[in-house]
């Protein structure tokens, strides 16, 4: 399947608002996602917990009945990371009332998990997830963290384990760390930076094409339900709470990629 972008008609606005029956959630859950020129990709990274296939004929679907329009995609895999990234972060999507319930259950089992546990791992955004068959040494950990501390803890513990490490220091420094290199293979997000925050890096990242299915592991200090439902809806793949122990880390960053 050529690469597409996907726009929602005004019969697909009304589709969506509507409460009626007929229209199935399947189909609501995914013209909640598409606005104006969605990317493919973009749709797979928010709703990663349906193949790729589900996701082609859903789409079709909903392109038969007249609610979305779509059009190849036009070097959108070539967009420039730094226009994207001062672009003001895409409202979050809309959400069905079903679904925000089933947030708001998995956010507080996932706050007494780590709480428990110091991680919790979104086990159905990573079932379609492609396992990673690169061995930890050809295997780019990208770490977003300001404090030079938890930076330099993080950076060992990582490339103790073989792993190859990027940093990134702030919002502004993560943009030239992936404009400057190959996408990495995953990253790990500090909630709180200098020049924005990790959510705000985590919007941009699903909304971006080249960046959409990157795994993303939030780092943060707290655990409050709050901000990890925030994280999960806008696509996290796995929480870490500070401090934390080199194993943790590194068992999550396997996990994750669902690497042997």
């Amino acid at each position: 399947m050529a690469e597409r972008n996907y726009r929602r008609t005004e019969a697909g606005s009304e589709a969506f608002a509507s409460d009626d029956t007929a229209v199935p959630s399947d189909y609501r859950r995914l013209l909640g996602l598409i606005e104006s020129e969605t990317h493919f990709d973009v749709i797979r990274g928010r709703l990663r917990q349906y193949s790729r296939e589900l996701l082609e004929e859903w789409l079709a679907e909903l392109e038969e009945l007249g609610y979305i329009e779509s059009s190849p995609t036009e070097a959108a895999l070539d967009l420039d990371f730094v226009a994207h990234f001062k672009k003001k972060p895409p409202d979050e999507t809309g959400m069905l009332k079903q679904d925000a319930l089933r947030l708001e259950r998995i956010a507080r089992d996932a706050g007494a998990e780590l709480t428990r546990s110091g991680v919790f791992i979104a086990q159905d955004r990573l079932k379609n997830l492609p396992r990673s068959t690169k061995p930890p040494e050809q295997t780019v950990v990208c770490i977003v963290e300001d404090d030079p501390d938890q930076l330099a803890l993080a950076d060992l513990r990582v490339s103790m384990a073989g792993y190859q490490v990027r940093v990134a220091r702030s919002s502004a420094e993560f943009v030239q760390v992936i404009r400057g290199h190959a996408p990495p293979d995953i990253v790990l997000l500090d909630v709180r930076l200098p020049d924005g925050n990790g959510f705000e890096i985590l919007r941009k990242i699903r909304s971006h094409p080249r960046l959409a299915l990157l795994p993303v592991v939030m780092l943060t200090a707290e655990s409050k339900v709050e901000d990890i439902k925030h994280g999960l809806a806008l696509g996290a793949d796995a929480y870490v709470t500070k401090p934390y122990s080199k194993n943790i880390l590194v068992d999550t960053i396997r996990k994750v990629l669902k690497a042997p």
